[in-house]
């Protein structure tokens, strides 16, 4: 497929170096044979202020989005794209990681990519041979085989993905050392699985942490390292209307372990679990409002569906906590760094699901979310769990603990550790379906692509 790309590069007169690695990228993308036509290159200052302006508008629209399904309005935007830059910037001096931010946007007759880095200006490339009519078809194969597939899938949809969006930017995210990378996808492309796209020879995971954002200026963009605090573990193994859980008991019960006793005495966190009728929507506010945890686990079902936000919820033992209710919940006593819900089921492909499933975090007015795109099984979300938190912590980023679990999982490195060690502590036995657990191997998409990072990387 030829694609054609309008292009502009925007360079201030100071800044000579980045303008002329604009013009090699942009030359380099015709001369590597991708098929890709540059139409036009501008670098006049005019522009530049139109351009800074457009994106501007385009995280508004984003934020519009967000605010027409929560029925609410959720935060002004007033960061530019220099502005965003100097937060990347400032990101990466703290936290040692290089950030870069990519837009995502389907339009009727192309495909809007914008992306910005610490370093260089906004670079936008317009795809007129990737129409929505084109491109929503192929999201929906990539989603169909992930979800299907418990072994290593075709992947003809997941390169294809990855030739449209991440390879027009190669070249400039591997010269500026780029390692994290924050999307902000717009409709039809929300529910897609960033981690699972494919070069041909890896997988996007294996060369960033990676991040979905509802839109820059909707994420709490300060930094401030994970210390050790207090952690909320809740869940459920049984339920009435729903299928079991049995794996939870186990997983609350390695959460403990990691966070509050497999660690120096320095690091260790202080934990609380609750399981089933102890699972209630009451607990979760008297623990939120008594202990002020930084991390609230909820090993439950959760449930992105079309239509309104009250067609979403998460399950407790005794009731539904339905999604335009979320905020209800006083989380930001103080804030909650990070929640974590372990057995999500979303409706991929409609725009409404995907918007509740991205919005998850900005309408409980948490930092950081982690949740799956559909329920994974039961125990590989044991393990990917169990490993996410030893890793967290450990690195700069919460994006770089999940990278770090899911990286383990793709190269078979849990399963001798748990047929060394065990999965369980010993006090609770595992259910006789994981007996085996430390046998499966769990190196397809499938087991580790569905968990997700929401909001706020770090």
């Amino acid at each position: 497929m030829t694609t054609t790309i309008q292009s502009r590069v925007t360079a201030q007169s100071s800044s000579g170096d980045r303008r002329d690695l604009s013009r090699s990228l942009l030359k380099k993308l015709v001369a590597v044979g991708m098929g890709l036509t540059l139409v036009s290159f501008g670098v006049a200052p005019a522009f530049a202020q139109t351009l800074s302006e457009k994106i501007v508008a385009m995280e508004k629209a984003r934020e519009q989005e967000f605010a027409t399904y929560f029925g609410e309005s959720l935060a002004e935007v007033t960061q530019t794209p220099e502005d965003i830059a100097l937060t990347l910037q400032k990101i990466s001096a703290e936290t040692g990681k290089k950030p870069a931010v990519l837009w995502v946007i389907p339009e009727k007759e192309f495909l809007h990519l914008v992306l910005v880095t610490p370093d260089l200006d906004p670079i936008v490339v317009d795809l007129h041979d990737v129409p929505e009519a084109v491109l929503r078809p192929v999201v929906s194969t990539f989603q169909r085989e992930l979800q299907l597939s418990q072994t290593v899938n075709r992947r003809e949809a997941a390169q294809q993905l990855y030739q449209w969006i991440i390879a027009p930017y190669a070249e400039t995210l591997e010269a500026q050392g780029i390692d994290t990378l924050l999307f902000c996808l717009g409709n039809g492309v929300r529910g897609l699985p960033m981690a699972a796209l494919f070069d041909g020879q890896e997988y996007l995971l294996e060369k960033y942490s990676l991040t979905n954002i509802p839109a820059f200026n909707l994420i709490d963009s300060a930094y401030k390292p994970l210390r050790p605090g207090n952690i909320l573990a809740m869940g459920a193994s049984e339920f009435t209307d729903q299928s079991p859980l049995p794996a939870v008991p186990v997983e609350l019960e390695n959460i403990v372990w990691e966070m509050a006793v497999n660690r120096p005495v320095e690091d260790r966190w202080q934990a609380e679990t609750f399981l089933n009728q102890d699972f209630t929507v009451d607990r979760l506010q008297k623990e939120l409002e008594q202990k002020r945890p930084t991390i609230v686990h909820l090993a439950t079902h959760s449930s992105f569906r079309s239509g309104k936000p009250a067609n979403s919820y998460i399950e407790f033992w005794d009731d539904k906590l339905a999604l335009d209710k979320v905020n209800q919940i006083n989380w930001q006593s103080p804030a909650v760094e990070l929640l974590v819900l372990s057995a999500c089921q979303t409706a991929l492909g409609d725009d409404q699901a995907e918007l509740g499933f991205a919005g998850l975090a900005l309408k409980a007015g948490v930092k950081s979310a982690v949740a799956s795109f559909w329920n994974v099984d039961d125990g590989a979300t044991l393990v990917l769990m169990t490993e996410f938190y030893r890793q967290l912590g450990q690195t700069s980023t919460k994006a770089e603990a999940l990278r770090q679990a899911q990286l383990k999982m793709l190269r078979g490195e849990l399963t001798s550790e748990l047929e060394q060690a065990g999965i369980s502590r010993g006090a609770i036995a595992l259910p006789p379906s994981l007996i085996n657990l430390g046998q499966t191997n769990f190196s397809a998409p499938y087991y580790w692509a569905s968990f997700t990072m929401l909001s706020s990387p770090w």
